[in-house]
C-alpha cells in the first residue's frame, strides 16, 4: 500500500490535467471525439495503477481531504455566476430541459428493475444501478445504499451502489463527445467570427485568458469560502429531517442567493471573470482526483449480470441524448452541446456534463444556453425530482417493499 499526502495528492493530480492535455493534443481520436482533458488523463493514470496492482500487487491511495471542497467550490461559482435575469431569460429552456431529465430518470428505473427481474436479480437492485446512482452519483448511490441494505435487506447495496456510480462517472466522460460529434455533423455551427466576437461567459472556455486584479480575486475567493461555509452550516442543520438536501446544493443555493442579494442592495458586483477561473480550476482538479483515484478492479468484479444492465443504461443514455434530448432541445448546435452535458450527469455528474461541454466548445465555439441550463438543473433540480421519482417507484406494489 503506498498512501500519497495531501501535497502528493495535489502534484498528482496537476500532473494528471498536463497528461491530459498533452494526449488530447496529440491523439486525434480523443481530440476527434471532444474527450475531456480530465477523463483522458485520470482515466490512463487509473489504468496504469490498475496494472501496477494486478502485477505488482502495489495498491496506491491518494489523499481525499481535497475532493469534497473542491467539488464544493465548483458548485459555489455555479451559484455565484447565477443571476435571476439570466435564469429568467432561459426559463423555457430550462423548463423544457428539466422534463427531457425527468423523463430520462422514469426510463432509467423502469430499464434496471426490467433487466433485473430477467437476469434473475432483485428489482431494487435494478433500481439502486438506475437512478439512483447514474444520475445521482456516489453521494446519492451511498445514501440510498445504506437505505437498501438496512431497510430493504439488499446485499452488498453500498458496494454495488458505489461500483455503479463509478461505472457511471468514467461511460459519461467517455459518451458525451462522441454523441456531440454525432449530432454536430446534423446541425450548422455557429460561424467563427461571432463565436469570437462574443465574450465567453462562466464555464464556456476554460482557456479564454481573463483580465483579473489582486484584490478582485481575493473578494471572489471569499465569496466562494462563505457560499461553502454556510451551505455547509445550513446542509447540517436539516440533516435528518424532510428538507434535507446534499452539501452540494445547500452551498449552490447559498452563493446564488449571494450573488443576487448583493447585486439587488446594490453593494457590490460579482466579478463573473475571477468566479469563472476559480470554478475552472476548482472542477479540473475535482475531477482529476477523482478518475485517478478510481478503483477500477471493483469495475473489473462486478457480476456479469450487473455489468449487461449497466451496459445497457449507458446505450440508453446514449440513445435518449441523441433521439430525445438533441430533438426537444431545438436540433440545433446548443442542443447538441446540451445533449452532451445530459451524457455527463445523466450517467455520471454534474463536473463530468461540464466538462464534456466544454471539450465541444473549446472545439466548435461557445454555446451560452448550455452552460446557463445544465448546470442548475444537474446540480439542483435532479436531486430533487430524483429523490421523488425514486419514493414513487419504491411505493410501486410488485417491488414488495411499498408501505
Amino acid at each position: 500500500m503506498l498512501q500519497l499526502d495531501f501535497y502528493s495528492t495535489l502534484v498528482a493530480a496537476s500532473l494528471v490535467l498536463l497528461l491530459g492535455r498533452w494526449l488530447v493534443a496529440r491523439i486525434g481520436f480523443l481530440r476527434t471525439y471532444n474527450i475531456p482533458e480530465p477523463v483522458a488523463g485520470g482515466l490512463l493514470v487509473a489504468a496504469s495503477l490498475l496494472v501496477l496492482r494486478a502485477v505488482a500487487g502495489i495498491e496506491v491511495r491518494f489523499d481525499a481531504s481535497l475532493q469534497t471542497p473542491l467539488m464544493l467550490a465548483f458548485f459555489a461559482s455555479i451559484g455565484l455566476n447565477a443571476d435571476f435575469a439570466s435564469l429568467k431569460k432561459g426559463g423555457r429552456v430550462l423548463g423544457m430541459f428539466l422534463l427531457v431529465v425527468t423523463a430520462l430518470l422514469v426510463l432509467q428505473n423502469a430499464m434496471g428493475i426490467a433487466l433485473a427481474k430477467a437476469l434473475g436479480l432483485d428489482p431494487l437492485m435494478g433500481l439502486l444501478a438506475g437512478s439512483i446512482t447514474l444520475s445521482g452519483g456516489h453521494g446519492t448511490g451511498a445514501a440510498w445504499g445504506a437505505v437498501f441494505s438496512q431497510k430493504y435487506g439488499v446485499a452488498s447495496a453500498s458496494e454495488l451502489a458505489i461500483a455503479s456510480a463509478t461505472f457511471g462517472l468514467v461511460l459519461g466522460g467517455l459518451i458525451g463527445g462522441p454523441v456531440a460529434r454525432l449530432l454536430i455533423k446534423r446541425v450548422q455551427v455557429p460561424a467563427i467570427e461571432h463565436s469570437q466576437a462574443r465574450r465567453p461567459e462562466g464555464f464556456e472556455r476554460p482557456d479564454q485568458e481573463r483580465t483579473i486584479t489582486a484584490f478582485s480575486f481575493i473578494e471572489t475567493l471569499a465569496l466562494l469560502a462563505i457560499s461553502l461555509q454556510v451551505g455547509t452550516w445550513l446542509s447540517g442543520l436539516i440533516r435528518g429531517t424532510a428538507f434535507e438536501l446534499p452539501t452540494f446544493v445547500c452551498v449552490l443555493f447559498v452563493a446564488v442567493l449571494l450573488r443576487n442579494g448583493l447585486s439587488a442592495m446594490r453593494w457590490r458586483q460579482v466579478f463573473e471573470r475571477e468566479v469563472s477561473l476559480l470554478g475552472n480550476v476548482s472542477l479540473s482538479l475535482f475531477l482529476a482526483i477523482a478518475l485517478m483515484s478510481l478503483k477500477l478492479w471493483d469495475l473489473a468484479a462486478l457480476a456479469l449480470p450487473i455489468v449487461i444492465l449497466l451496459a445497457a443504461q449507458a446505450l440508453l443514455m446514449a440513445l435518449f441524448a441523441i433521439f430525445v434530448t438533441f430533438r426537444v432541445m431545438g436540433s440545433n448546435y446548443d442542443a447538441a452541446v446540451l445533449a452532451a452535458g445530459h451524457c455527463g450527469f445523466g450517467l455520471g455528474a454534474t463536473p463530468t456534463a461540464i466538462a464534456n461541454m466544454q471539450a465541444v466548445t473549446q472545439r466548435f465555439g461557445p454555446s451560452q444556453i448550455a452552460f446557463l441550463v445544465v448546470p442548475m438543473v444537474g446540480a439542483f433540480f435532479i436531486d430533487i425530482t430524483n429523490a421523488v421519482v425514486i419514493k414513487l417507484y419504491l411505493a410501486l406494489p410488485f417491488l414488495g417493499v411499498a408501505g
